[in-house]
């Protein structure tokens, strides 16, 4: 089981959002785990992570042998609070175009786009386009609950972002680290990954709108736009991938041993 540490400065950001580190929770195990995964064996010397926050994932990078690391976040933390020195963090305004003049190996955007109003993702998504060929993202689902969720999406908005700029998208990773209990499970549910493939881009298909089991704790009784009912349909119809509905019966009969055993 991970550490779980709770940050307890608030701040505001230059956009004006307000958001109270106390009910921030990020474990130093999580990262850990799924960075490994996110990059798939390949050579990374030097990594972005946009919305970095405390640097839990830049702590992990520099744990995997990782030199080169840099996070860029819109809300200043106390540096005796950060996970990694003050001089690999950059504050910066995420609703305004910038560039850090220079290329990444790999940039990370994690649960960051859905605290920006809708009118900003673009930039946002120009931004990360600039600074690699190679994107992890994820973003909170419709009905997702959390500090300043002003436009939850389901994947297929940001792909769609994503394709407009060359990039192509899948989601294989989320798949990979779905049943990793030890990563967070808005992290098992949401994140993909774009590639820079202008050829290729767009004619991709449109990445599903899942819904992880642990993630039932984190929704709202009544989801955006009916979120939950399109998805119970989507099961009903046949639309998720193979390998969940083979994995459901399994993860059931290990659920139901663990409720008897308690």
């Amino acid at each position: 089981m991970g550490i779980i540490i709770s940050y307890t400065h608030r701040v505001r950001s230059i956009v004006s959002i307000d958001y109270d580190h106390l009910k921030n929770l990020h474990s130093i195990s999580g990262p850990r785990a799924a960075l490994p995964v996110l990059l798939a064996g390949k050579k990374v010397a030097s990594l972005l992570d946009v919305g970095c926050g405390t640097g839990t994932w830049l702590k992990a990078a520099l744990s995997l042998g990782i030199p080169d690391v840099l996070g860029v976040d819109g809300i200043k933390i106390p540096p005796d609070q950060l996970n990694v020195s003050v001089d690999r963090i950059r504050h910066q305004d995420l609703t305004r175009p910038w560039n850090l003049t220079r290329k990444f190996d790999a940039v990370l955007c994690l649960e960051v786009a859905e605290h920006l109003n809708s009118e900003f993702a673009p930039i946002l998504i120009d931004a990360l386009v600039m600074h690699s060929t190679q994107i992890h993202f994820s973003a909170a689902c419709p009905g997702q609950t959390g500090q300043h969720h002003v436009n939850c999406q389901w994947p297929a908005y940001w792909q769609q972002l994503f394709n407009d700029r060359g990039f192509v998208c899948n989601d294989a990773v989320r798949w990979r680290i779905w049943e990793m209990e030890a990563v967070e499970p808005w992290y098992r549910q949401n994140v993909f990954t774009a590639r820079r493939a202008p050829e290729e881009a767009g004619k991709e298909p449109r990445i599903p709108a899942v819904l992880h089991p642990e993630m039932m704790h984190w929704l709202k009784s009544s989801t955006a736009g009916g979120s939950f009912g399109e998805h119970v349909e989507q099961i009903q119809n046949g639309r998720m991938p193979l390998g969940w509905y083979l994995g459901v019966p399994l993860r059931a009969l290990l659920a139901k041993s663990k409720r008897k055993l308690r």
